[in-house]
């Protein structure tokens, strides 16, 4: 049984020696159900080792779905119909019947969460977990029916509109690798395909289109040494020679490479680590957390967050596949030196944007957003995983030294890095600009 679960078990306890569990501790009780949910919902999408762009869209219509669900909760809040691209009013709660929306929210994200993931027993495990307590003590049964079966109905009505998403028509696809030179080829140790190579076709949340931010053409592809493309590949190179335990502690922080595979023998195995969106909304909990925001504030900015980081990977992943530009690693090894190889395994897709130079400052801007532009935070994302905690004074902070850490780590051109921030800004603060939470109204928790 989790923290979170037995704190609930023992409150309700308490409350069920009342005839009935008081509504209005429910929020007390529920502050940071959204935070359990997304580490449950994070374990899943590790063990099932989806890649960064699937996973964006997992967490983005979960979170989404809890939200839609626990907004009930204070009429001043809007549905995000109608701001969503494609999604249309979600049901609408019976007023001549009572519920508790933060049970619904957790339904709402775990049904849908579970559709998106293989190992959906997890999930479902966690949910019969949280529900135990309510179930056993204290809280009026047609409150607890009525509460689950809301949650059901906003489920099903995110799942209908994500199921139009493209989603489905791009699975199977793969990409053509070309033999012209300065085009991406597949990198060690797996050589494997690129991934999601039309992820462009998935219908974005908010931007317009996947093309809406293009990224200036990166350098023309040159082997003479002095050009332009050259020298940006020596500054790879020597980056890596170069590292100190600083930048090889940064390189190591901002990895988040979910499809890390290590070779020993005839034994081929992955290492478990936490996608850069899965690093993003692990931040977004942690600011909720020491921000103590209420059970719906944390879940605007799961939602905001989730939203941006899922628009980023369109944009960036249009960009990578147009450009389809080599990667360092190819590049040092055919024209530097042979047995040059980078501090971080080179994920398996096109080099130009970066994506966690895009999405991490997405992110970046959804949050500040939210939480103002100097919200100093101490990012233990990484801790369950052997690393240390870092220390940031903003979330642009983060994202400036979550882009750099792709020099340091080898795997990226520095116009990669430049150009991949300016595009990830623009999506997030389109992304904070034309999502309403509240009517004629900003949120800020700052």
């Amino acid at each position: 049984m989790s923290k979170t679960v037995f704190f609930l078990f023992i409150l309700i306890s308490i409350a069920g020696c009342k005839k009935e569990f008081p509504l209005e501790n429910l929020e007390r009780l529920c502050q940071y159900q959204l935070t359990e949910a997304n580490v449950e919902l994070t374990e899943v999408i590790m063990k099932d080792l989806f890649t960064p762009p699937v996973s964006s869209r997992i967490y983005a219509y979960s979170n989404i779905a809890a939200y839609e669900a626990l907004r009930h909760t204070d009429s001043s809040f809007l549905s995000l119909a109608h701001q969503l691209n494609g999604l249309g009013s979600p049901p609408k709660p019976n007023p001549e019947l009572e519920y508790a929306y933060p049970i619904a929210s957790q339904v709402a994200f775990i049904r849908v969460a579970s559709k998106m993931v293989y190992t959906n027993e997890l999930l479902e495990e966690y949910l019969e977990r949280y529900l135990d307590p309510f179930k056993k003590q204290g809280l009026n049964r047609k409150v607890l029916e009525n509460s689950l079966d809301f949650g059901e109905e906003i489920a099903s009505h995110i799942l209908a509109w994500m199921d139009n998403d493209g989603y489905k028509e791009t699975r199977g696809k793969r990409h053509s690798v070309s033999h012209q030179p300065g085009k991406w080829k597949p990198t060690p140790p797996d050589f494997m395909d690129g991934i999601e190579p039309f992820w462009s076709q998935i219908r974005p949340f908010v931007l317009d289109s996947a093309s809406q931010f293009p990224a200036p053409s990166p350098p023309v592809f040159d082997t003479i040494p002095g050009s332009e493309f050259y020298e940006q590949s020596m500054e790879v190179y020597l980056a890596g020679k170069e590292l100190d335990e600083e930048k090889e502690a940064i390189a190591r922080f901002w990895d988040c490479n979910p499809n890390i595979t290590f070779v020993r023998g005839h034994v081929k195995y992955f290492k478990q680590q936490l996608s850069p969106g899965g690093h993003w909304v692990s931040i977004a909990c942690i600011a909720s957390a020491q921000q103590n925001l209420s059970n719906l504030e944390h879940a605007v900015a799961l939602t905001m967050t989730s939203i941006a980081l899922a628009d980023a990977f369109i944009s960036c992943w249009d960009t990578k596949y147009k450009t389809d530009l080599i990667r360092p690693e190819t590049f040092i090894e055919r024209y530097i030196d042979p047995d040059w190889t980078p501090f971080l395994q080179t994920p398996a897709f096109p080099e130009y944007t970066s994506g966690h130079s895009v999405i991490s400052n997405a992110a970046a801007e959804a949050l500040s957003h939210l939480f103002g532009d100097e919200f100093a935070y101490t990012d233990t994302s990484e801790v369950s995983f052997g690393l240390p905690a870092r220390d940031f004074l903003s979330f642009r902070e983060a994202s400036q030294e979550a882009a750099i850490s792709r020099l340091y780590g080898g795997i990226h051109y520095k116009a990669a890095i430049t150009n991949g921030i300016a595009q990830g800004v623009h999506v997030g603060q389109l992304v904070a600009e034309r999502i309403k939470f509240k009517k004629n109204e900003t949120v800020a928790f700052n």
